[in-house]
């Protein structure tokens, strides 16, 4: 079950604002549900993160949605960050990955997946202590 307090934040002391808007999302999620709109609501409130997803989402489409938000981490680092070729080689085996989920991967694919291993090897050796 998940607690409610519909009240405004200076009703409820111990709540943060986030934790204030989760719960009125929740209040209006609820009544989309009622008119036949079911969602899918993860929550990580330590983390303030509300993900809402469609009845139909598939278990593929959301490991492309997570793999977004890691390939922004990549984004978003600079290259300088001892483990970016890491993060970014490994992000990019796994959009081929799942991009080709349902069908084969073409030479190409597979020719691109092993120059990244290649890579991703050279750089786990630089990481490695002592090297």
């Amino acid at each position: 079950t998940i607690d409610v307090c519909w009240q405004s934040i200076n009703d409820c002391p111990k709540m943060t604002s986030f934790e204030v808007f989760y719960n009125q999302l929740i209040e209006l999620c609820s009544k989309y549900e009622k008119s036949h709109v079911p969602l899918k609501i993860e929550r990580d409130l330590d983390n303030q993160i509300i993900k809402i997803f469609g009845e139909n989402i598939s278990s593929l489409e959301r490991a492309k949605n997570g793999l977004n938000d890691v390939s922004e981490l990549g984004y978003a680092t600079a290259e300088h960050h001892p483990f970016w070729n890491v993060l970014s080689n490994s992000t990019e085996i796994l959009h081929t990955v799942l991009e080709k989920w349902n069908e084969d991967l073409s030479k190409t694919d597979i020719d691109d997946i092993k120059w990244l291993i290649d890579s991703l090897n050279q750089h786990l050796e630089k990481l490695k202590p002592n090297a």
